[in-house]
């Protein structure tokens, strides 16, 4: 809800053209399996995924359906609007404790390609 709101309130103050996806929490580091044999807290994993990957998809679902919708393609490329995914290179060498970011952000590196060949048929 709070997203939808906000690229409404970016929509209302003129045509929404540019949207990035910056999100960085990584959480706190933690092992699969504690040196003491505890396994990593499904928890901890899920909030980082949520935050870093799905929050990222979310936002830019819902700027697309609002570029479509209210921007008039521009000339001269008919281009609506860009949506820029910022990953890490923990994507493809995370480290100790970074199992849940780097999964998180190798899913958007994974997700980037095809959202923009869904995308470049509507001009985004």
């Amino acid at each position: 809800e709070q997203v939808g709101a906000a690229v409404q309130k970016a929509v209302s103050m003129g045509t929404l053209r540019v949207v990035a996806n910056v999100a960085g929490g990584s959480g706190i580091p933690a092992r699969t399996v504690s040196a003491s044999g505890k396994p990593l807290d499904l928890n901890v994993f899920s909030e980082v995924v949520k935050l870093n990957l799905i929050g990222s998809m979310n936002v830019s679902r819902l700027a697309a359906a609002a570029m479509v919708k209210y921007s008039a393609p521009a000339p001269p490329d008919g281009e609506r609007g860009v949506i820029i995914h910022v990953a890490s290179v923990a994507a493809f060498d995370g480290q100790i404790g970074q199992a849940a970011y780097s999964a998180a952000k190798a899913g958007l590196v994974g997700m980037t390609l095809p959202m923009a060949r869904d995308l470049s048929a509507v001009g985004i």
